[in-house]
């Protein structure tokens, strides 16, 4: 059995490839979202965040020292807690996206959008709330 050159992270090389296309994968979805309503961007990054902590630590450090991703997932690592005014924004971005959606999309899909959103939504209103 040959010895990991990486003591770091011990995963064998495919497991971290298929780690870091997910933290890659995870991150455009996010920086989509910042201009899609109905794709929330945060959560995104941080699941972009613990993708590349098993993946890469090289783009784990890139996206922590990142001026506009950085500070949510060193917040988030640091607080486990989000902000009233990000849980309060995301939920108004995504009640406006779902009823775009509604006239927008055919009635058979209609509903999908603010199913995915009330679920999202159901989500972070669970996390506890950051103390200002």
């Amino acid at each position: 059995m040959p010895v990991a050159e990486n003591f770091a992270n011990p995963l064998p090389t495919w497991q971290r490839v298929l780690w870091l296309l997910a933290g890659i994968a995870s991150l455009v979805l996010g920086f989509v979202g910042i201009f899609v309503p109905l794709l929330p961007t945060t959560p995104f990054v941080l699941l972009a965040a613990f993708c590349f902590s098993r993946g890469s630590s090289r783009c784990e450090r890139w996206l922590l020292n990142h001026k506009l991703f950085g500070p949510m997932v060193r917040d988030w690592r640091a607080t486990r807690a989000v902000p009233l005014r990000a849980k309060q924004l995301a939920s108004v971005m995504m009640l406006f996206g779902s009823v775009t959606a509604w006239f927008k999309l055919p009635l058979l899909w209609a509903w999908l959008p603010a199913a995915s959103c009330a679920c999202v939504a159901w989500w972070l209103w669970r996390l506890p709330t950051r103390k200002p």
